[in-house]
């Protein structure tokens, strides 16, 4: 498995549903941002600017579970990135816990769809890295990363290779090789995308688990419109390219997500069909 996404280890406008009263104290806040990337222009033979971010503000409260969703090309992972401090704005700012987002930190993690294990390492050997990295001794790194792994349930995993296991079994490596640095935030490019239903379901109601005992602050980012209301306190629809706030939606099932099947209620099905119309309408503006 390549490891060029191992980055792991650096690791709104437009409110229609949002809480009536902005967050005082955000432990993730973004303001304004914008961005652009250079393209080919074909018709000039030259490059051009693809405004990709238009005019980000978003405030994420400490241990509160967001998710990012919108379709495809939309801005989703670079505004992750952005927040991850692995590419910077080009407009507008980003502050963790009030303090500006320049470079990549150790408290900000980043957990992607590409799980990025070192093949040549064990689970242990994967889980400890970032702690490797940051000088801490064998001993003690080997017993945080235990603890971790023990709550991702891999326990008894410690001495098997990536190839030996299945992709469910890998992203939970990813994970708590997130965690072992016990992050203000963990960023998530859609980490179950890749994933069978049935593991990916399984994996939903685990990391709620895990969420819910760390209370870890966390940006999530999916496609799944059940997924986003599985798992998250609100959910931040943008707009087609360039990708803009266009609604910040409370999920109305959020305090059913512990413990309970969601998927069967009334209001997971009203909201998913609302939040399916905009979705439908976005693309045929």
């Amino acid at each position: 498995m390549p490891a060029a996404n191992s980055a792991i280890l650096v690791i709104a406008e437009s409110t229609t549903r949002a809480p009536s009263k902005a967050l005082e104290h955000a432990m993730l806040k973004v303001s304004r941002v914008y961005k652009f990337f250079k393209v080919g222009d074909a018709s000039k033979r030259g490059v051009r600017a693809m405004k990709v971010l238009d005019d980000i503000s978003l405030d994420i409260g400490r241990g509160e579970f967001v998710s990012l969703l919108g379709a495809s090309g939309c801005g989703k992972t670079t505004l992750l990135r952005i927040m991850a401090g692995l590419l910077r704005p080009d407009r507008g700012s980003v502050h963790v816990n009030e303090q500006p987002v320049q470079a990549p930190r150790k408290d900000v993690c980043m957990v992607f769809q590409n799980f990025g294990l070192l093949p040549w390492r064990s689970v242990l050997g994967n889980a400890v890295f970032p702690l490797e990295l940051d000088g801490v001794n064998r001993g003690e790194r080997e017993a945080i990363a235990a603890e971790y792994l023990r709550l991702v349930g891999l326990s008894g995993f410690e001495r098997h290779f990536p190839h030996e296991l299945s992709g469910g079994m890998q992203q939970r490596v990813g994970i708590a090789r997130a965690l072992v640095r016990k992050p203000l935030i963990l960023l998530m490019d859609e980490p179950f995308a890749a994933l069978d239903a049935q593991t990916r379901e399984k994996l939903q109601e685990d990391f709620l688990a895990i969420w819910d005992q760390l209370k870890t602050t966390i940006v999530f980012v999916t496609h799944a419109i059940d997924e986003a209301l599985v798992l998250s306190d609100r959910i931040v629809v943008l707009s087609s390219r360039p990708g803009r706030v266009d609604r910040v939606i409370a999920s109305p099932v959020s305090q059913y997500r512990l413990g309970g099947d969601v998927r069967a209620r009334m209001e997971f099905a009203e909201q998913a069909h609302e939040i399916r119309e905009l979705l439908r309408s976005e693309r045929t503006a």
